[in-house]
């Protein structure tokens, strides 16, 4: 699968000439702000590649996981400005950043001078935060109310 995406996007690259956008998270409760910045993301380029952390991934930097990565990768695919979604079974997208070879890489800012993978790509671009969402406030307002 890694190896027929590099093809993929190394043929847009150099014979379509299209700027290949890369972001990644682990996207365990879609909400809002996963939406504003995928949108965001896709702006900046052609193609938007996601990288989504695997499930093992998630537990390992979250110390939780929530919906399985089949079902996150489904959703994730089914977003009309996604092209591609890559699981991958790293803590960080690094490798997956270096084997892909993106143009540019988008991060929330909340990722503020330590985003992975900065040194690898040619533009990065720190899309604005939503201060009122995030996946960690969901979980506590759903135990909140129970």
């Amino acid at each position: 699968m890694e190896e027929e995406l590099k093809e993929q996007i190394n043929i847009r690259k150099h014979f379509f000439h299209e700027r290949i956008v890369f972001t990644n998270g682990c996207f365990d409760i879609l909400h809002s702000g996963h939406l504003e910045l995928l949108y965001n993301a896709k702006s900046y380029g052609e193609k938007l590649i996601v990288g989504l952390n695997s499930d093992s991934s998630v537990k390992f930097n979250k110390g939780r996981q929530i919906i399985n990565e089949k079902d996150r990768s489904e959703i994730l695919a089914s977003i009309e400005y996604v092209d591609y979604v890559i699981i991958f079974n790293e803590t960080t997208p690094y490798y997956i950043i270096s084997y892909l070879k993106p143009h540019i890489l988008v991060k929330g800012s909340d990722w503020f001078g330590r985003i992975i993978g900065s040194d690898l790509v040619e533009e990065v671009v720190e899309v604005p935060r939503r201060l009122n969402i995030s996946t960690t406030s969901i979980i506590q307002k759903i135990k909140e109310k129970t």
